[in-house]
């Protein structure tokens, strides 16, 4: 059939007329574009053709585009058969390939008499008028034919006419080449634009947005803007400054300004903060006005995180390093914490074993916050955030203490703002020495992050506490070695001096002295060896329970007995004496203990009372139960202890000054081998704050088997 045959293809050897396949004069087209039908093909084509084919008085009209050595079927008209046997064929199969040889236009009247016809192979019959499609520069763009069924003489003014539409078809093809290739551009460049780590967003003159990219639309979901809009507020600079919409990247280049990583930080709904670097520029257009601006975003929240991780971590290390105790490096620590992190709220806790619960050291709190926290002393063993994390031994992060369906009971929070928490414990090897926690005023999730840092400073309190504890018993092993050196040069001599003067009275003494006097003289030997069998045995006692060779035999035991038979002989030795002994005892308080050995404490501890309170008074003994601890208050009315002396008490042969200047007798291992018995139970003994003149001692057991 004609139709057929006018739709046959040709090969790319054809070269030599100047042609390049697909490729547009001005280079708008790359020459590897693959082209096909449903790119290049429209109504205006097949409108092209029928013109033609009107034009040329043929039933036929055809336009070719040429590509790869085939021919592509880009606009028909008159067309008998189906289209797709006409869309695509080989340039050297079809009659379109005669007017590619040729540089003027094909015209034959009698196909089936016409020997290049002839030499296609094929049957063919009727009459056919083509002319090549070139663009401005003359490159061979397609074919504009026409066909008749019947042999025919073609007319000038067909001729012409199929020569003007060739014209128009070199517009039509070039138009269409175009926009395939401005489409295939932009799918190119949005695919870039969508694959980089920036957000790129672009606004007219009018500062509408009319492009953002995928990473742009993820940073908006992210800072809590899923609908996508652009947010104009809830932007600082790094100073902090409030930035209206004028300030914003995108809008300062609209006015011609060019940026370059400028910091922005957002505020954003859902109270998180982020930070972006933005580079910013104007669009200018081919009158050199500008016609709109673009910006790229740089999320470099993680990279500000990181370093204010940093600089949190060296400003711990620095209070710690700086501080002579936990006392005074705890509120340092805190304020570094608090200020470089950004939360509202941070408390150290360290525990106390004897009394199972976890006491107050240090709190901080951002500006604002102090007049709405209520810190409570202590919490007792896993009670509350900190008593929680005691028991547990790991991390705990509350997404928000204050619901209701929070499983621990924050007190720190019950009254205040604060929602996110998280506490972690200090340690030191196995051994939980203390709680750190921090709230946020912010509902927020878990960050592995934000855990690793905060576990990472607990170690450093850790390592803090327990090189202060190695310090401070250094400082104890010093001063017992010259307290010792003391007790030698003084305490064992001054006995030992009267021993040896009484012992040489005697040996010196006739018959009739030493019947008067010999019973004096011995019983002050006799006293003096009781005092030296005394400290040489609360020496090894004390030696023994440092060492641990001393047992302490745990079972359990009637405290409130213990007390109550130690106070009945107490009040028995100070009979007469201008001096009162109270005692607020319960029937019964078992716990797990040495009964000998804490019968020592107490009786030394009333033995105290009673011995600095010379000039008479009143002694208070109570004895109570507090959550899982025993607690034993023995406070006097006497010579009383400054607070710079209170802990020198336990280091061993300490005495106070005012016992020293009152003559008062004593050692001073009384206190210390207390304390080392107490420790043997895993409890507490300290002096407390006490009201008027005297001393409190108050010793914490465990009513528990640790």
């Amino acid at each position: 059939m004609v139709v057929e045959d006018a739709g046959r293809a040709w090969s790319g050897r054809r070269t030599a007329v100047g042609w390049r396949p697909g490729v547009l004069a001005d280079g708008l087209l790359n020459p590897s574009a693959e082209l096909h039908r449903g790119v290049l093909t429209s109504d205006a084509a097949d409108q092209l053709a029928a013109l033609v084919a009107r034009a040329a008085n043929a039933p036929v009209g055809l336009i070719h585009f040429a590509q790869g050595g085939r021919l592509r079927l880009h606009g028909g008209w008159g067309l008998s058969g189906a289209w797709n046997e006409v869309a695509d064929t080989p340039i050297d199969e079809s009659l379109a390939g005669l007017v590619l040889d040729s540089d003027d236009p094909i015209l034959i009247n009698d196909l089936a008499a016409d020997e290049r016809v002839v030499r296609l192979g094929a049957a063919h019959r009727g009459a056919y008028i083509g002319h090549s499609v070139r663009d401005p520069h003359g490159a061979v763009l397609g074919v504009c034919c026409a066909c008749d069924t019947e042999p025919r003489q073609w007319t000038a003014g067909e001729i012409a006419a199929v020569a003007e539409a060739a014209q128009v078809c070199t517009l039509l093809i070039t138009e269409q080449l175009a926009r395939h290739e401005i489409d295939q551009q932009r799918r190119f460049l949005d695919a870039v634009l969508d694959s980089l780590h920036d957000g790129v967003t672009a606004c007219d003159a009018d500062g509408e947005v009319v492009f953002v990219n995928e990473r742009m639309r993820q940073m908006w979901e992210d800072a809590g803007l899923p609908g996508g809009d652009l947010p104009l507020d809830g932007f600082t600079d790094a100073d902090g400054r409030a930035l209206s919409q004028n300030d914003l990247g995108l809008f300062r280049a609209l006015r011609g300004d060019h940026l370059r990583d400028d910091e922005v930080i957002l505020h954003g709904p859902d109270r998180r903060t982020r930070h972006y670097l933005i580079d910013a520029h104007p669009i200018t257009g081919p009158d050199g006005h500008t016609v709109g601006a673009v910006q790229a975003v740089q999320d470099v929240t993680r990279r500000r995180r990181v370093e204010r991780f940093r600089t949190c971590e060296l400003a711990v290390t620095m209070a710690l390093a700086d501080a002579p105790s936990i006392e005074e490096a705890g509120p340092r620590v805190l304020e570094a914490v608090v200020d470089t992190l950004g939360w509202a709220h941070a408390e150290l806790w360290l525990v106390d074993e004897a009394a199972a619960v976890v006491r107050s050291a240090a709190q901080w709190s951002a500006p604002g916050w102090d007049a709405e926290i209520d810190v409570p002393v202590d919490l007792p063993y896993g009670t509350g955030l900190a008593g929680r994390v005691w028991q547990v031994g790991k991390p705990l992060w509350i997404r928000d203490v204050g619901q209701p369906q929070s499983l621990i009971a924050e007190e720190t929070a019950h009254t205040s703002r604060l929602h996110a928490a998280l506490a972690v414990p200090v340690r030191e090897g196995f051994e939980t020495l203390g709680v750190l926690t921090v709230f946020a005023d912010t509902v927020e999730d878990p960050e592995d992050e934000l855990l690793a840092l905060m576990s990472g400073i607990a170690a450093h309190i850790g390592q803090f506490v327990e090189r202060r504890l190695v310090d401070d018993l250094q400082r104890q092993l010093n001063r017992s070695k010259n307290e010792y050196l003391a007790l030698i040069g003084h305490e064992l001599r001054t006995p030992l001096t009267s021993i040896s003067a009484y012992t040489e009275l005697l040996r010196e003494a006739d018959e009739k002295t030493l019947v008067a006097e010999g019973p004096r003289l011995l019983e002050v030997i006799d006293r003096n060896t009781n005092q030296l069998r005394h400290i040489i045995t609360e020496l090894m006692e004390l030696s023994a329970l440092d060492a641990g060779h001393a047992d302490v035999q745990l079972a359990p035991m009637d405290l409130a007995e213990v007390v109550r038979d130690s106070v009945s002989k107490a009040r028995t030795a100070i009979d007469g004496a201008p001096l009162v002994i109270d005692d607020e005892l319960p029937e019964q308080l078992v716990l797990p203990g040495d009964r000998k050995r804490l019968r020592q404490v107490v009786d030394n501890l009333l033995g105290n009372a009673v011995k600095y309170s010379p000039d008479g008074g009143r002694i208070g003994v109570t004895l109570r139960s507090n959550g899982r601890a025993a607690e034993l208050a023995i406070s006097d009315t006497g010579l009383g202890v400054t607070a710079d002396e209170r802990e020198k008490l336990f280091t061993g042969l300490y005495r106070t000054s005012r016992a020293r200047d009152k003559a008062i007798p004593g050692t001073g291992l009384g206190m210390t081998l207390s304390r080392a018995v107490v420790s043997r139970h895993h409890g507490s003994i300290e002096l407390v704050d006490h009201e008027g003149a005297g001393t409190t001692v108050l010793v914490r057991l465990p009513m528990d088997a640790r």
